[in-house]
């Protein structure tokens, strides 16, 4: 289905999340159990925000561990379980869920920086992608959504730092950057 067979469709802004570095820490050797999800401080807190405001909340997350032999798909839904939980215990909601299982290696389409998970969400929540938002921590984050025609938010956790070096020489240098997942949050709120 097309862009714009999409967005015909569409009811419903969204702010897409990356999970690791934006929710919760990001692990060099990846998050391979729920004792090592560490979610920042601010985080369910800004996600609680959100739930009042007229956006959807949608995880998007690569985790080629799972392609890597690393952890088991099992594994990573009990995390990602637990993450969910952990954000309706303090006031928060997510609407919907969207990971990459895959490896660099495997060429996918939903892998990001490929959009296919911001159109997969689009299609079956019916979201607006042009009125909506994506907080990143990595420069794939921002070219996702890009090329899904999404407005992107670096934020400074997780790997964000590298990555707002790398972001003018990425064609990315006019994204806001901003500390955290709850500045982020607060700046779109403020802009709609």
């Amino acid at each position: 289905m097309s862009t714009d067979s999409i967005l015909a469709r569409s009811t419903r802004s969204a702010v897409f999340l990356d999970r690791d570095g934006v929710i919760n820490e990001n692990r060099s050797d990846y998050v391979q159990s729920i004792e090592e999800l560490d979610i920042f401080p601010t985080a369910l807190y800004a996600i609680a925000r959100l739930e009042q405001s007229k956006y959807a909340t949608v995880i998007i997350t690569n985790q080629s561990a799972i392609g890597r032999g690393l952890v088991t798909a099992a594994t990573v839904d009990q995390i990602n379980h637990s993450l969910i939980k952990r954000i309706r215990s303090a006031g928060g909601q997510i609407d919907g869920l969207y990971l990459c299982p895959h490896s660099p290696a495997e060429d996918c389409e939903c892998r990001k920086p490929m959009p296919g998970m911001l159109l997969q969400a689009a299609r079956e929540l019916r979201l607006n992608l042009a009125q909506s938002w994506l907080i990143g921590d990595w420069l794939t984050d921002l070219q996702a959504a890009s090329a899904a025609g999404v407005r992107p938010i670096l934020v400074a956790t997780g790997r964000g730092q590298e990555a707002h070096r790398q972001s003018s020489y990425a064609g990315f240098g006019h994204t806001p950057f901003l500390a955290n997942i709850s500045e982020a949050v607060e700046y779109i709120l403020a802009a709609t």
